[in-house]
């Protein structure tokens, strides 16, 4: 299947368990030696906050959610693919609707370590703004702000 077949729509409460289990695959996939919460909290965390408080939106394939993106204000929170959907586009199409829906600009935060997610960011126009390190974030990881503005 082809990322133009995948479609894009707004999540709801049915999409929490498949999310949070793109977000695991996906975290573990890029990140393997960074720590993270147990799986069991970061599947209710997607049940009980994500989909109910922020406006969350899942790509979906043959029903299957293979991708997410998560905006709160004018934050980019959250852009998981499942592994096996990197590098066929659905991350660009993720981004463009996080621009459209935030068409005055977007902030988000990364690890300074996940490589892949900084030049993917940095090649939408997100120009780092802030270092810090880590204490600000469970994992106690340096993590990088970045900022994008039309």
């Amino acid at each position: 299947m082809d990322s133009d077949d995948v479609v894009l729509r707004r999540a709801g409460d049915s999409d929490a368990a498949e999310m949070a289990d793109v977000w695991l695959r996906s975290f573990a996939a890029a990140l393997p030696a960074v720590r993270r919460a147990h799986d069991d909290a970061v599947r209710d965390w997607f049940r009980a906050v994500v989909v109910r408080h922020s406006e969350a939106w899942v790509a979906a394939a043959d029903s299957i959610v293979v991708g997410l993106l998560v905006l709160e204000g004018g934050d980019l929170e959250q852009l998981y693919l499942d592994p096996k959907w990197r590098g066929r586009g659905l991350g660009d199409r993720l981004m463009n609707l996080a621009k459209r829906q935030r068409p005055q600009g977007l902030d988000l935060w990364t690890f300074q370590r996940n490589g892949p997610a900084r030049r993917f960011y940095e090649r939408h126009g997100f120009v780092p703004v802030e270092r810090t390190d880590g204490l600000r974030n469970e994992e106690r990881e340096p993590d990088i702000r970045y900022v994008w503005r039309p």
